[in-house]
């Protein structure tokens, strides 16, 4: 079976994304104005559950509730015997107070766009001449929570060829026409995350506070030793943290106090050090005053393994649709964005791409300024620039023998 023409490819996206690109804007709006936090996104599952049980006798299989997940979802279209396998993942959680900030109503929208163009345009230019399948998977909770950790677990990913998405970010300067960034190992750390309660004993802060031991202590002891810490790590190695309970009143020794951290590093690898250099800061806090210290460790998140074939394909694809795209391979040694994301966690386990996008903003991720952008029209047409793009590679994936090979040995290199 021969490969179609990368022209001929294009070509079929386009009409599909043509086709649907109403629809895709509703949903995109459904959405961003009905942000919800992290596994509680049970709107936007039932919204995109419910879009594909419209598309009737389309081949689409829907499944609610996915991987025991009660706000994941997977939608499945699968043609011929056997075949690779692709999946788009889409995140349509928000933060609290300030919704859509990290634009990922433009991933879900994405991703659903993406994953509508391959299938329709595999059907037509291949039909059942070969076998494939084509999954898109709603991840929940990216913004905290690794619902994409918990997806790995139970099996979301076993036997996927390659896994695509891509994320919004601010154009604030330079050519309005930029699109994609580099999509490279070093854009994005490995993260963990820890909440940190010390337990003291509460007394009475005038009449007899040497009855006492003070939690809140213990949290200003942990942040100066932290903040001195910083002082002594890489420029690439990130730490901040909040202070969610110091105390009721000023009146009272606080007995119960908790900080929340985030830690970061380039690499899985080299976060591991680092998160004990910040525990053993906990825990001389609570030597030195007296408390006690349990940790409430969330998901780990490791760094981005960029798939380069996939990076330069995408690249290719998206200048000859004249968008322009760039793939900087030498800002895998550097070029932090200083985020992180679970994406991270599936490109250890299977061929991934997570590009950049960029999107007219006043100001960055995780602003009200940039939930303003998320939900604008040019963030939407962009998105939708980048959704061909990925689907264009995603059939060269299913249809293109040679380039599968060099995705997986990529991977295992």
């Amino acid at each position: 079976m021969s490969v179609r023409p990368q022209s001929d490819v294009i070509q079929e996206v386009r009409k599909a994304l043509a086709k649907y690109q109403s629809r895709l804007s509703e949903i995109n709006q459904k959405i961003w104005s009905n942000p919800e936090l992290a596994f509680e996104e049970h709107s936007a599952h039932d919204d995109i559950s419910a879009f594909f049980d419209s598309l009737a006798n389309s081949g689409y299989i829907v499944q609610r509730k996915a991987y025991n997940v009660d706000t994941a979802l997977e939608v499945s279209y699968a043609r011929g015997k056997g075949g690779r396998v692709i999946t788009f993942n889409a995140e349509y959680d928000a933060l609290p107070g300030i919704g859509h900030a990290c634009g990922h109503n433009l991933i879900a929208t994405s991703s659903m766009a993406a994953y509508l163009a391959t299938c329709e345009t595999m059907s037509t230019l291949y039909g059942d001449d070969i076998g494939y399948t084509i999954r898109l998977l709603g991840t929940p909770a990216e913004e905290g929570g690794g619902g994409k950790n918990l997806l790995i677990k139970a099996g979301a990913y076993k036997s996927v060829d390659a896994c695509f998405m891509v994320h919004p970010f601010p154009l604030l300067s330079g050519n309005p026409t930029l699109l994609s960034a580099s999509s490279c190992t070093g854009m994005y750390l490995a993260n963990d995350k820890v909440a940190v309660t010390y337990t003291g004993k509460p007394a009475h802060a005038s009449a007899a506070p040497w009855e006492g031991v003070n939690a809140l202590d213990a949290v200003v002891a942990a942040y100066v030793n932290i903040s001195m810490l910083r002082q002594q790590i890489l420029p690439t190695q990130k730490i901040h943290g909040v202070v969610l309970r110091g105390g009721e009143r000023p009146n009272v020794i606080p007995a119960s106090t908790t900080v929340e951290y985030y830690i970061r590093s380039p690499t899985a690898a080299s976060l591991k050090p680092l998160t004990k250099r910040v525990v053993d800061c906990f825990e001389a806090a609570a030597t030195a005053t007296g408390c006690t210290v349990e940790y409430e460790w969330e998901q780990s998140y490791k760094d981005m393994k960029a798939n380069r074939p996939i990076c330069e394909s995408f690249t290719d694809v998206m200048n000859e649709m004249g968008h322009s795209t760039i793939f900087d391979a030498a800002s895998q040694d550097g070029g932090l964005s200083g985020g992180s994301t679970d994406m991270g966690n599936v490109s250890y386990e299977v061929p991934g791409f997570h590009g950049g996008f960029y999107i007219p903003a006043d100001g960055v991720n995780h602003t009200p300024q940039f939930t303003a952008a998320a939900g604008s029209e040019e963030g939407f047409k962009r998105a939708l620039y980048s959704a061909a793009g990925m689907a264009v590679v995603g059939c060269r994936v299913l249809a293109d023998d040679a380039f599968a090979r060099s995705v997986k040995e990529d991977l295992d290199a």
